[in-house]
């Protein structure tokens, strides 16, 4: 029987380029024992299907320094100073013999045997790592930036240009750095989703009949440990409160900026503060199933995955590259055999070589995808993928169920209309007494506004369910029936009055539940679903960023669905529609207005979840469903993140487009300066930094976009 190979997720340090990120990948593919291997760029992590140890896959990254760590173990990775790492520190002495050496050539002359000797240590301290890459490639006939780089150096030192190929190390040196930065500034969104939750905490553990406090590490907690949580103090694991009041921040998991009262019975998640008092939590997940852990697994994935225009640049790069050899080979060899002057045009040639590097054409996505989805989870949206994102920036139409994602999703009573015989306290006493056995959403309305006025609960006698038209019991020994206005009829008579406000109330939207005492008639209370304060702000929001259509799709009642429609001037309603009948009307939509988003709860729309261009869960944060359901999850059940969201992937779009001209662009006006041959190395390298460091920067505009 064949032994299925593991499957292992590593963490990788200094992993600088997306080039060298592909390189990687396809040494480590290379190893006999790998089945299989891909590399996150955006998280920095590696999958590998194989039974291989850290030391083959270092040694797979020795070409740029690569260091591997488990993926299940906690990131210990040490934040170096800009001014620190080593590639920079040997940047830096480089320029200083760059500069000591023109020193020399203004005073002795460039020919001096010290001016050049000067240059030639500038270009072995600054381009030592690029010579190792450069020459490692030229055995295997392998081409990528720093192959390009090496031939050109090597190409200026053999024609005497030792200044220019001096400067172009210390530039290139300058340009890998920055990339680096921004690389890293763009990763630290999930160096921070990583440090929100504490890794150990305080725990009371049952040892016989006693209990023990104890702090441990977060990886050693079990479900069904207490945490004890003081104020002021992170929440280090999802649980259940067992016992204490306090205010929780939940920012960091949900995007709620106002803290959320928690009290017994209530969940909270790891990574949320505790505000004001003392809290007891019983643990239900351990570490790695964490609701903050799910989210960063997520997030990760999301990054890995490759968005439409990054396959297009990948493809693109991998053909340009040869392309730009071909065209420095023809630069060099082509215009001597007609106007002579090898020496000037072999110039040339090396100088088309340096402008060609696809350094900024590779980084223009990935850097805008990875900061771009980062931010988002900050905001508390998550997307699920480079891939959604570019979608919904395409976003022509957008569906939304009506119940928990236009509305809150839990009735409340909104009308109490009583005879004049009776007190409207005393009529919501009556119904409600009936009301508390049973278990209908409505019940626990009527029940919640009797608490909420602060009225005696009445207690109940004989109490008789009747399926499908209401209940009824005795009450300090009163017959009392509650039901629908349809069955309470058949038992008393209802004056024209109030039937005409019934017909009012249903036309509202609302649900009428009529009450009768001893065979008399003693008044209605009106329950309805309440409209999110939102809901407007957002389908206006949504008409301002030009999205062409909004529609509801819902299994309720048309009048209700056009009660709240008219609220919320939405004119194009479906209302009484099945699961079946939802995932048609995504498909007409799609079919009529290209691009669909389907705003839904996760669970109960999933076909049209499924079938819209983008799905978009309401879901809170514990909603595991709607993590695994939807193609975006809006954790705190904020419906105004959807506007936001819409904006953050036009935006992006708008940037990747940008960062794609920009790159052509520069290295387009460089290369036509081989024309009349006023293309030097410095303009080559200045073109080839320029476009990288337009990229880089353009794309962290994406950390400041704010809801």
């Amino acid at each position: 029987m064949a032994v299925t190979p593991s499957k292992q997720e590593y963490r990788l340090q200094n992993l600088s380029c997306a080039s060298c990120a592909a390189k990687f990948e396809k040494n480590v593919r290379a190893i006999p024992e790998v089945r299989d291997a891909q590399v996150n760029f955006g998280a920095s992590k590696i999958m590998i299907v194989g039974d291989v140890t850290v030391g083959q896959i270092e040694e797979a990254g020795a070409f740029d320094g690569i260091k591997v760590s488990q993926s299940a173990t906690k990131a210990t990775e040490k934040a170096i100073p800009f001014y620190k790492k080593t590639e920079n520190i040997l940047a830096s002495v480089s320029l200083l013999f760059v500069l000591v050496g023109y020193l020399f050539s203004s005073v002795r002359g460039e020919e001096d045997f010290l001016s050049i000797g000067m240059f030639i240590i500038a270009i072995i301290v600054g381009g030592v790592k690029i010579f190792k890459t450069g020459f490692r490639n030229l055995a295997r006939f392998e081409f990528d930036m720093k192959t390009l780089m090496t031939i050109a150096i090597i190409g200026a030192a053999i024609i005497g240009e030792w200044e220019e190929a001096a400067v172009v190390v210390f530039l290139f040196a300058v340009s890998e750095a920055l990339e680096a930065y921004s690389m890293d500034k763009a990763r630290q969104s999930i160096r921070q989703l990583m440090d929100i939750a504490p890794p150990t905490a305080t725990i009371k553990r049952a040892h016989g009949e006693h209990f023990h406090e104890m702090e441990l590490a977060t990886e050693q907690i079990e479900i069904g440990d207490i945490l004890l949580v003081k104020p002021g103090q992170k929440i280090a694991m999802d649980g259940i409160v067992l016992a204490g009041l306090s205010a929780v921040n939940q920012a960091a998991i949900t995007g709620e900026s106002i803290p959320v009262n928690k009290t017994v019975g209530d969940e909270v998640f790891a990574g949320t503060l505790n505000e004001e008092g003392a809290l007891e939590v019983r643990v239900t997940k351990r570490v790695e199933d964490t609701t903050i852990a799910k989210i960063i697994h997520l997030v990760e994935e999301a990054q890995a995955e490759k968005a439409p225009s990054q396959q297009f640049v990948d493809r693109f790069a991998k053909y340009y590259t040869p392309i730009i050899m071909l065209v420095a080979l023809l630069v060099a060899i082509i215009p001597p055999l007609f106007v002579g002057d090898w020496q000037h045009w072999i110039y040339q040639g090396l100088a088309v070589l340096v402008v060609g590097c696809p350094c900024a054409l590779v980084v223009s996505t990935p850097v805008a995808i990875v900061t771009a989805i980062g931010n988002a989870a900050r905001q508390g949206v998550l997307i699920k993928g480079g891939i959604h994102l570019e979608q919904l920036g395409h976003i022509d139409a957008v569906a939304f169920d009506k119940t928990g994602t236009l509305t809150k999703g839990t009735p409340v009573v909104t009308d109490i209309f009583s005879q004049e015989d009776i007190a409207e306290e005393e009529l919501l006493q009556l119904v409600a007494a009936v009301e508390k056995q049973s278990q209908h959403p409505l019940a626990k309305a009527i029940l919640k506004t009797l608490h909420e006025k602060q009225l005696t609960e009445l207690v109940p006698k004989d109490f008789q369910s009747v399926t499908g038209k209401g209940a009824y019991a005795t009450v300090d020994g009163q017959k009392i029936y509650v039901g629908s206005m349809k069955w309470i009829t058949t038992l008393a008579t209802v004056d024209d009055r109030m039937t005409e406000q019934v017909q009012k109330l249903q036309l509202q939207g609302k649900t009428v539940v009529a009450a009768v005492r001893n065979e008399h008639f003693i008044g209605i209370i009106a329950i309805a679903d309440q409209l999110r304060a939102e809901s407007k702000e957002v389908l206006q929001k949504l008409s301002a960023l030009k999205v062409k259509h909004t529609v509801m799709l819902t299994g309720d009642a048309k009048s209700t669905a056009e009660a709240i429609a008219s609220t919320l001037r939405m004119s194009d309603v479906r209302a009484g529609l099945l699961p079946a009948e939802k995932l048609a009307a995504i498909k007409a939509l799609r079919t009529k207005y290209g691009a669909v988003a389907m705003v839904g709860d996760g669970v109960n729309d999933a076909p049209a979840l499924a079938s819209a261009n983008v799905g978009i869960a309401m879901g809170g944060a514990g909603t595991d469903a709607a993590l695994e359901t939807a193609d975006i999850a809006l954790m705190g059940d904020d419906l105004t993140k959807l506007p936001y969201t819409i904006a953050l992937s036009r935006k992006t779009l708008r940037i990747i487009k940008e960062n794609i001209i920009f790159a052509l662009a520069l290295k387009c006006i460089a290369l036509l300066l081989v024309i009349p041959g006023w293309l030097t190395l410095w303009i080559a390298i200045f073109a080839d930094m320029g476009a990288t460091l337009l990229v880089v920067f353009n794309s962290l505009r994406l950390i400041k976009t704010k809801k």
